[in-house]
């Protein structure tokens, strides 16, 4: 990866992770304000069980569409020094996805009694009642989150990421003013409406710089015969296929979950979201960062650069991610009773979240390897592999999560075990494809990282336990500054292990971020002395 797009990814990734960070901060704090104002009950399940078909429209038409269709095509016009052609076919695409996003929300709303059944076969009398009330609110969120996906599209391309990073923020805002202002007064209904205030708000963020750079050349128009889009729909039909088999996924585990003792869905969901931390922050900052230098990369057919970068991506992600898995590992209980237990969610529920969370752990640095290589795919222009992939993958996660439940008395633990390891075949075959494409991908330094990380992450394993055990026995045994103090403590105690055995292992991913931190603080002082 040469000095520039080296330079390109630091800044982009610096940007975006540190938004991340505060968002998923505030992810946690939203998760905690659900489980303390409404516990872990079946009031509960069905507000998560209700955004699932509205999030599952919003992956498929947006998180699609724009990673496999429109990111790709629009750089490639932007690559070419072709602008007005780019928006004309943005105009074509941001158009049509509006008014489709339009007739969906609506048909959503109406034909709720019918959909809800989908997402949770186990609801019964009023908890269905709930369930369908609940959908018919949260529906016109995804209309807004999605437009915001468009905006994201947009900006992306332009590798602008400071606005889209800013949205998440405050949609996390919106829910959690919800839960503990409107949630004493309306219920759980307090969330739906938080979602769909928080949409709108990360929407309104995106619109006016997306308006900047696109006056003068939008134009109100559907040309469905235009080259660019016809590729966009090629490239799209695919992708959606592909993402809708990856939902299935979420949805089938759901509807078993929906099944089983009631709060298995809030625990598998607290226990994904705590997994989503570091993917979100790291694997998805630097997957976000580094694919608009790959889409341009791939327009200018650079092949080895490409696969440097592509590389690059993967080796930092693994470093991370890691090491992240084996900390959570081992600091299940003391993370969720941290994070969590308060007010309606008691010591029962961290027992079973944390339970949830041992089994999604082993698909971690799988989740955030496919972060990395499905934007590979993408930047490629192929959205037909993945497709291929995640049909087989989807098998394996249904079939397994049957046996699980059936054989076993692992229960919601079964569910999440089974999505690790369908996530470690999908990650699996997909860069087993990609390094038959790219020669140089397997190299000796994407195995020396791994081997590196893993052993230093065991070693960071057994000293972030032992740091746990000694503060919990010197501690008071009650109180979240004691166990503030704790998690706290063992989590530092992790890093700065990690962190010294990877110097001491010489990987060279321990100076790209140490090139991330310098950018964040010499931001900071700039902004300081213009201040």
């Amino acid at each position: 990866m040469d000095t520039e797009n080296r330079a390109q990814v630091t800044r982009a990734a610096t940007i975006v992770m540190a938004a991340i960070l505060v968002s998923r901060i505030l992810g946690f704090v939203r998760e905690r304000a659900i489980a303390e104002v409404f516990g872990r009950t079946a009031a509960t399940d069905a507000f998560f069980a209700a955004f699932a078909l509205p999030d599952l429209m919003y992956q498929l038409l947006v998180g699609g569409a724009l990673s496999s269709a429109f990111i790709p095509v629009f750089t490639q016009y932007l690559a070419k020094d072709q602008e007005k052609e780019a928006w004309y076919v943005a105009s074509i695409f941001l158009n049509a996805t509006f008014l489709l996003l339009l007739a969906l929300m609506i048909l959503g709303v109406i034909f709720a009694p019918v959909l809800a059944p989908l997402v949770g076969v186990g609801f019964t009398g009023e908890h269905r009642e709930l369930l369908i009330l609940l959908m018919r609110v949260t529906f016109p969120a995804v209309f807004f989150t999605a437009l915001a996906g468009l905006c994201m599209g947009v900006l992306h391309s332009y590798k602008i990421f400071l606005q889209p990073a800013l949205g998440p923020i405050i949609y996390n805002l919106a829910q959690i003013i919800g839960a503990y202002v409107l949630g004493p007064i309306v219920g759980i209904m307090s969330m739906a409406v938080g979602t769909v205030l928080g949409a709108l708000g990360n929407f309104s963020i995106q619109l006016p710089e997306v308006w900047r750079r696109g006056k003068g050349y939008y134009q109100r128009v559907l040309d469905f015969k235009h080259p660019g889009i016809r590729r966009m729909v090629e490239l799209m039909l695919p992708a959606i296929l592909g993402l809708s088999i990856a939902q299935v996924n979420v949805i089938v585990g759901q509807n078993l979950a929906s099944t089983l003792e009631e709060g298995s869905i809030v625990a598998l969901r607290l226990a994904n979201r705590l997994i989503n931390f570091p993917l979100g922050i790291f694997a998805m900052g630097i997957s976000t960062a580094v694919f608009p230098t790959l889409a341009v990369l791939a327009a200018r057919e650079e092949a080895q650069e490409f696969t440097r970068t592509l590389s690059f991506g993967l080796r930092t992600v693994f470093f991370i991610t890691i090491p992240s898995a084996v900390g959570m590992a081992v600091l299940r209980v003391p993370i969720v009773r941290l994070l969590f237990e308060a007010g309606e969610f008691g010591a029962a529920d961290t027992a079973a979240t944390a339970f949830a969370l041992l089994f999604y752990v082993p698909g971690l640095f799988a989740q955030a390897a496919l972060q990395v290589t499905t934007r590979g795919f993408y930047s490629l222009q192929d959205t037909k592999t993945p497709v291929k992939i995640g049909l087989f993958t989807v098998a394996i996660n249904l079939l397994l999560s049957l046996v699980f439940l059936r054989g076993t008395a692992l229960g919601a633990g079964g569910l999440a075990l089974a999505f690790s390891l369908s996530s470690l075949v999908n990650a699996a075959l997909a860069f087993a494809i990609l390094s038959r494409r790219l020669p140089g991908l397997a190299s000796g330094e994407l195995l020396t990282t791994t081997v590196k990380a893993a052993a230093a992450s065991a070693c960071m394993g057994f000293a972030a336990s032992w740091a746990a055990s000694l503060l919990g026995s010197r501690l008071p045994s009650a109180g979240k500054a004691a166990e503030a103090a704790q998690t706290l403590g063992a989590i530092a105690v992790g890093v700065l292990v990690y962190l010294i055995l990877a110097a001491l292992l010489r990987m060279d991913e321990v100076r790209f971020l140490w090139g991330l931190l310098k950018a964040k603080l010499s931001s900071k002082r700039g902004a300081g002395q213009q201040g």
